[in-house]
């Protein structure tokens, strides 16, 4: 089974004259779950749009199995993304929306989602935020691309739909390198095989959640205890 490669480098941007993100190296892997971690504000949805090339830069490069694709319709295909914003119509069914973003070998297991099944004639408008979410993730992890960049997956999920999607993540990352971030820290610590932080405009790597204290991402527990 062939180990499919994304390599991203010479992501640079500034906003207001702050430099938010500076020289970005990011390797992903086929069967690899990168967890990336930082706190609001530090980069990491402007860094998954200039990824799949929503934000343009200058000298970003990006390699997928060593051959160089820097156009959006062609990242597009080849890296799913996950965004905090709604993008599906919502005009459409849920049952529409499933046949139009998923293959038909695939369709009737969105279709007998437990989840699901009860709302395939219901409007995309008339969902939760929740019961959207979901949806949305079903329909990214269910296409063919090679990667996937997560943001906030887990966020306004109830504990059920959460465990189902923590399972859905850990099933695709056989055949996909995924990148999650979300601030149910814990969930990514937990699936994630590999940990990174952006901070001060740069990623590095972390092995643990004693670390993401020590870099100031996390509280120290022990402050809790003097109360």
């Amino acid at each position: 089974m062939k180990k499919h490669i994304l390599e991203i480098s010479g992501i640079q941007k500034s906003f207001n004259n702050r430099l938010l993100l500076s020289d970005i190296y990011l390797k992903l892997e086929r069967g690899q779950i990168i967890g990336l971690f930082g706190r609001n504000g530090s980069g990491k949805s402007t860094l998954f749009k200039i990824i799949v090339g929503i934000i343009p830069v200058s000298d970003k490069s990006v390699f997928i199995d060593g051959i160089s694709k820097n156009n959006l319709s062609v990242l597009l295909n080849e890296i799913s993304y996950l965004c905090q914003n709604q993008i599906i119509p919502n005009n459409l069914s849920v049952f529409q929306a499933i046949r139009l973003a998923v293959d038909k070998q695939k369709v009737n297991i969105l279709y007998d989602d437990d989840f699901l099944k009860s709302l395939l004639k219901q409007k995309i408008r008339n969902l939760s935020f929740g019961e959207l979410r979901y949806l949305q993730i079903k329909l990214i992890l269910s296409n063919d691309s090679k990667f996937v960049l997560l943001d906030e997956p887990f966020s306004g999920l109830s504990p059920r739909m959460i465990e189902a999607v923590f399972q859905l993540i850990k099933e695709n990352s056989r055949e996909k390198g995924i990148i999650i971030t979300d601030h149910n820290y814990r969930k990514v610590i937990e699936i994630a095989t590999d940990l990174q932080l952006l901070k001060n405009g740069k990623l590095q790597i972390i092995n643990n959640e004693a670390e993401l204290v020590q870099e100031g991402y996390l509280i120290n527990p022990a402050i809790y205890k003097r109360f």
